[in-house]
């Protein structure tokens, strides 16, 4: 990276000197990494530096970046100073508490212009204060103490000579909280950094002392965790000057799998200047008795801008086709976002089509769900398989009123409840004849007993039919939410109104079964028939006082002590009504079944074909005071406005980083 320009070195440095550059004049240079800086990578850097600039990493875009990860005090920020020139806060314990965005741009004013920018806010510094901005302002992020925090601080430099360059210097990894530290440092700064290097892109920049043993450092556990091979981390060795013995031995038996090598650095000093800690560092590796057996080609921080450059270039081309094809992608999701919310509606017609479209929507829907049993729209929603819902309700209610066929007495003892109610209604007739009012009497009691069945079945049908609706209805109306709880209202207050219909007609089809005793089904004699086969059998029973059992009748075993004193003839007549009775209770509940069958298709086919779409259409006009549901969808939400311009920027920002690159790609498509 690039930063002030620096002052004069050695001939021995000026290979890495710009272009044109006489290698026996000792002329002004850059930063090292302006030195390593070339035509043939400057527009691969331009492309991604013009990304970074339209903020596309915003939109989930990965783009490539230099992340500077160490444990703590292993000279992290101390390269970065050295390799962009510029003086970044240093001491002891935490000195990077928050992620420091340093992007270098270049520029033609003679100027540098300097600034740091977090949450939305500015502050100008210059290069001799640019320290003691970056911890005030660090300080307005992380808070005073010695705390981190995941909020990123960016520092803009614009310098003449600056290559465009971006590099994240992370909080150097720590275990031990120390006073003012939150006890989980080490888990946040952890997650800090995994998040900055998972990403492929990402180029890890992984610093390491050379006071310790590499394979326990926690920076080389981490990056490998997320690169094993090590095929995108580049290790710095610091402080080499501290510690030579076995240097040369660290950096070339690789044990900590470093694909991309080592460069072994000394950092700047004290109050040295850069060119003085450049000279210092030249001289250490040259004379030194151990560090001078280090080849040429590892050592000194020009050598590592250049291998940093040209390593980003090459992932720049890399990513660069896999970048086009996530901002295509991008694009064309967000294109098809935006034309899945609803138009902006300017005229009382166009809102009127577009709430009539709802409504029909809707009634097709419910057409499909509620009578073609086609649920393709809600495949995965078992609650909207309605047909099926709706037959197994009824199978249920067939299955409670069958139960029934033979109620219990009251007494619990069999006859009794017939016997009571042909006493109760003797008159002067013939005597094997049974009474009409009694049979009625009778059969209006077991029909009492089971009226708030039915009543209950057509009630949860149309709650359940209710739900239906207004999940379609839901879904239809989801991008006008300012008229959604108008158009739910009107389906509530529509199935409402049916199911109170409805209601009143289950009422009136079980109470004609109180009034008539008819049918005209063949299997009502001949249940009769095979019932009053045993009525001998069980008259015998009672005058013998034995046991009867009439199983094979349908009435089982039963006592009969307390038969004994009635006469026979009420007996008989008694037997009669209960065989009379049971065969009739079973074409009633068949009756009662069939007809709320019948009439449940019927009333949810009206309601879908006609109902519906007149019932709503008014209910909507009147709930709105004639036209204010209208007058409301000509007003857009705020939710789907400030959607609408969420996606509408994404898509101008994807469409600008397309354009961005597209020149370069075409140069570097043989690539």
């Amino acid at each position: 990276m690039g930063g002030s320009k620096m002052p004069n070195v050695e001939d021995g440095m000026s290979s890495l000197s710009i272009v044109n550059t006489n290698i026996h004049e000792r002329l002004p240079i850059e930063a090292p990494l302006v030195s390593s800086y070339n035509d043939r990578i400057r527009p691969l850097l331009d492309t991604v530096d013009k990304l970074r600039n339209l903020n596309v990493m915003r939109e989930g875009i990965q783009l490539p970046t230099i992340v500077v990860v160490g444990d703590q005090s292993s000279g992290k920020s101390s390269v970065l100073e050295s390799l962009a020139g510029i003086s970044l806060p240093r001491g002891q314990g935490i000195c990077t508490r928050v992620p420091l965005v340093m992007r270098l741009q270049s520029s033609h004013s003679p100027e540098p212009e300097m600034w740091l920018e977090f949450a939305d806010k500015r502050v100008d510094t210059d290069e001799e204060h640019v320290a003691e901005a970056i911890s005030l302002t660090t300080d307005a992020i992380a808070g005073s103490g010695k705390g981190v925090s995941d909020n990123p601080l960016t520092l803009h430099v614009k310098k003449a000579g600056v290559p465009d360059l971006t590099m994240v210097d992370l909080p150097g990894i720590t275990r031990v909280p120390v006073n003012g530290q939150p006890e989980n440092i080490y888990e946040q700064i952890s997650a800090m950094i995994m998040e900055y290097i998972k990403p492929e892109e990402s180029i890890i920049l992984n610093v390491l002392s050379a006071t310790v043993d590499f394979t326990t450092c926690e920076s080389i556990r981490m990056s490998r965790q997320v690169d094993k091979t090590g095929e995108r981390t580049l290790a710095v060795v610091t402080k080499a000057d501290m510690a030579p013995e076995g240097l040369l031995q660290k950096v070339t038996a690789d044990d900590v799998s470093i694909g991309l090598g080592y460069v072994c650095v000394r950092n700047r000093i004290g109050e040295e200047t850069y060119e003085e800690a450049r000279r210092e560092e030249e001289l250490l590796f040259k004379t030194h008795p151990l560090l001078s057996m280090i080849d040429d080609e590892i050592v000194g921080i020009p050598v590592l801008a250049k291998k940093l450059t040209e390593i980003q270039a090459v992932m720049i081309s890399r990513c660069l086709p896999g970048i086009v094809q996530k901002i295509n992608e991008k694009m064309d999701n967000s294109i098809l976002e935006l034309n899945k919310l609803p138009m902006v509606m300017t005229s009382t017609r166009e809102a009127s089509r577009t709430l009539m479209n709802i409504i029909g929507s809707t009634k097709l829907s419910l057409l499909r769900i509620l009578v073609q049993v086609d649920f393709s729209e809600f495949p995965n929603d078992q609650n909207m398989k309605s047909t099926a819902r709706l037959a197994d309700m009824l199978g249920q209610l067939t299955d409670n009123l069958q139960a029934q066929q033979q109620p219990q007495n009251v007494t619990g003892e069999f006859l009794i409840d017939e016997i009571k109610v042909l006493e109760e209604c003797k008159s002067i007739r013939l005597p094997n004849f049974i009474p009409i009012p009694a049979f009625l009497a009778l059969l209006s009691q077991r029909v009492d007993s089971i009226q708030s069945k039915p009543v209950e079945f057509i009630t949860q049908t149309w709650d359940y039919i209710e739900g239906v609706l207004l999940s379609i209805l839901t879904k239809y109306s989801a991008n006008f939410p300012q008229i959604q709880s108008s158009v739910k209202r009107a389906g509530r207050n529509l199935i409402t109104k049916i199911k109170e219909q409805s209601v009143n007609r289950v009422i009136e089809i079980v109470q004609m079964e109180k009034l008539t005793d008819y049918t005209c089904s063949p299997e009502y004699m001949t249940a009769c028939t095979q019932k009053i086969a045993s009525q001998e059998t069980f008259i015998n029973a009672v005058l013998n006082n034995t046991v009867c059992n009439l199983t094979s009748s349908g009435f089982g075993s039963f006592q009969i002590s307390h038969l004994r004193k009635y006469n026979v003839q009420l007996l008989r007549q008694a037997f009669d009504m209960k065989v009379r009775i049971t065969a009739y209770w079973a074409i009633v509940v068949r009756r009662i079944v069939d007809s709320l069958a019948l009439y449940l298709q019927f009333s949810v086919k009206h309601l879908v074909n006609s109902q519906f779409q007149d019932e709503m259409e008014a209910e909507l006009m009147n709930l709105s005071g004639g036209g204010g549901v209208v007058e409301k969808m000509l007003e857009e939400s705020p939710s789907v406005s400030s959607k609408r311009e969420k996606v509408e920027k994404s898509i101008k920002l994807l469409k600008e980083s397309k354009d961005a690159v597209a020149a370069i790609v075409d140069q570097n498509s043989g690539c």
